[in-house]
């Protein structure tokens, strides 16, 4: 079997099963998948759906989105933002609700500079649709 296109979804899925201490069946059985499905995903050989790729993630107590950007499903352009977003939700000095909070913050912030930006960016177009003579 040929292995896909999936970026490095399944050495990711490998290294953050061992970095939790969980065996493949762990993994498989906490997230409701078979064992030889999830083996032929961290070999390359499948590539999961959103649905499966969320039941890992939550097996596994890490972003989602995380895994999306892995599989390719989620764009490039916001690496950055699900890197914080898991930087956040993997720390285990915080509680829960710290994370939480933390994130509502980071969301707001995220919110207010682009809509600081978002004036300058519109006034820009505008004088480029409208040359002067």
């Amino acid at each position: 079997m040929a292995s896909l296109n999936v970026g490095n979804l399944g050495e990711y899925l490998r290294e953050q099963r061992r970095q939790a201490q969980l065996s493949l069946r762990q993994l498989a059985d906490a997230a409701g998948v078979s064992n030889p499905y999830l083996s032929q995903i961290e070999r390359g050989l499948r590539k999961p759906s959103a649905d499966i790729l969320q039941q890992l993630a939550k097996a596994l107590r890490i972003s989602a989105e995380t895994l999306y950007v892995q599989a390719g499903i989620l764009d490039e352009r916001d690496r950055d933002e699900v890197e914080t977003r898991a930087a956040i939700l993997g720390d285990p000095s915080i509680n829960e609700r710290q994370k939480q909070v933390l994130l509502q913050i980071y969301d707001s912030f995220r919110k207010e500079n682009a809509a600081e930006a978002e004036p300058a960016g519109a006034d820009d177009d505008d004088t480029d649709m409208h040359p002067t003579n």
